[in-house]
């Protein structure tokens, strides 16, 4: 990614922000909110692009909205798009994160690294084993 270029990401809710549970919504993916959180903070515009509509859409938009996240547009290319049905319904963005890629979600970590080229600083939490009161 070029140092200060803004981009247009579009992001699938089911299997990619949360685990797939649809219809209900499933927990949120390691990293999601915190990298989508990010990409923002960077200046990227992030587009909700999923399958979801109706109820259901408003659902996964709130989820999202009380995880800090509000879209720049929700399955539209930018937020005044009307649907029409004259025009194609895929929509203009750099890049898409999906889970349907071909070979699968690579996890959020990876994708911060891919768009930015820079290590999230995430800190993970140390979990005890087995032997772990051998290090007292």
């Amino acid at each position: 990614m070029i140092a200060n270029e803004s981009l247009l990401i579009a992001v699938d809710f089911d299997g990619t922000i949360v685990e797939d549970a649809y219809p209900k919504i499933g927990a949120p993916q390691l990293f999601a909110f915190e990298t989508l959180k990010r990409l923002e903070q960077d200046g990227h515009r992030l587009i909700l692009w999923t399958y979801r509509s109706g109820r259901k859409l408003q659902e996964a938009v709130d989820f999202c909205k009380d995880n800090g996240i509000v879209f720049y547009a929700v399955n539209n290319s930018y937020p005044e798009e009307i649907f029409e049905g004259n025009v194609s319904r895929k929509i203009n963005a750099d890049y898409f994160i999906d889970d349907r890629n071909i070979g699968g979600f690579i996890g959020w970590g990876e994708i911060y690294q891919l768009l930015t080229k820079e290590t999230p600083n995430v800190q993970l939490k140390k979990k005890k084993g087995l032997f772990s009161f051998l290090k007292k």
